[in-house]
């Protein structure tokens, strides 16, 4: 089996057609269609169902390529391996919070581009939960409290965030004094997620209510500027807001617990160098802060 015809396929299933493929391999239409065919035919399956607006992986497809992604990742290994130590080069493609990337990773994401230029970085910016394996990443950036799962994290630094409510809001409904009193008041939310809060030591559990909710970090910010209710939000975003005093931190003796920002990868080993990098840039940046709110 020719494995530049299995990276080739790896790359048309993420992509999701032949041309998006095509220009990420940086080779013509024909060209790709040509080992694609030539897989299929020395499978005996078809793993592609070609459609007018791209191409969709068979039931046949979706199996194999499970297993031709580990030996296309294996293969990224090997030659890491083997290739000069500042010589950096393949495909990274990254999956970033959207109301933290376009603000702060992508400067960070922009300097290692120049730094090496034989990498291709491709970044995704979404709110949404990514699965790394299920859409073909090869990293992810996190915020926030990892879930158990099969995945590689490294930690970079702290992530700290508030409790706030706009003076209007305040003026309004009153502040809530303690927890509790927060099921007295307009939530605003990404879903129906319960609120963590410490006090003396001990993690309390809040399951605010509230009519608006957003699966975006800055949307929430939007909605708590306009007086529409409480939110629990990250130091970064709302950290001019509170100096201005467009906003005001409520139940300060009941903070939320510390979070993070996290890398996190497929599981293996040994990490790949393009990954590796990545880590290391975002340490850099990031690692020596006390808190994102730092920064």
């Amino acid at each position: 089996m020719d494995l530049e015809d299995l990276q080739t396929f790896v790359e048309v299933a993420d992509a999701g057609g032949v041309s998006p493929g095509a220009r990420r391999l940086g080779l013509s239409k024909s060209i790709v269609s040509r080992r694609l065919a030539h897989l299929e035919a020395e499978l005996g399956v078809q793993l592609l169902s070609r459609t007018t607006r791209g191409a969709v992986l068979t039931e046949a497809g979706a199996t194999f390529r499970e297993h031709a992604m580990r030996v296309a990742a294996e293969l990224d290994a090997a030659q890491d391996a083997v290739s000069p130590e500042g010589d950096v080069r393949g495909l990274l493609r990254i999956a970033a919070p959207l109301s933290f990337g376009p603000t702060h990773l992508a400067p960070v994401f922009a300097e290692l581009g120049r730094r090496h230029p034989k990498l291709h970085v491709h970044a995704a910016y979404s709110d949404r939960f990514v699965d790394l394996l299920g859409e073909g990443f090869d990293a992810g950036v996190r915020l926030g409290f990892l879930p158990d799962s099969n995945l590689v994290a490294r930690r970079i630094c702290a992530m700290r965030g508030r409790l706030v409510a706009s003076p209007a809001y305040l003026a309004a409904h009153g502040a809530p004094q303690t927890p509790e009193d927060l099921l007295n008041h307009e939530a605003l939310m990404q879903g129906t997620e319960s609120w963590r809060l410490l006090h003396r030591g001990r993690t309390l559990l809040v399951r605010p209510r509230g009519r608006f909710k957003a699966d975006n970090g800055a949307a929430l910010l939007a909605a708590a500027l306009a007086g529409l209710g409480i939110a629990a939000l990250p130091d970064f975003l709302i950290g001019p807001h509170i100096v201005s005093g467009a906003l005001i931190q409520i139940l300060s003796d009941y903070p939320p617990p510390e979070a993070g920002l996290y890398v996190v990868r497929p599981p293996g080993n040994f990490p790949a160098r393009k990954v590796r990098v990545l880590t290391e840039i975002l340490i850099e940046y990031f690692g020596s802060a006390k808190g994102l709110s730092d920064l």
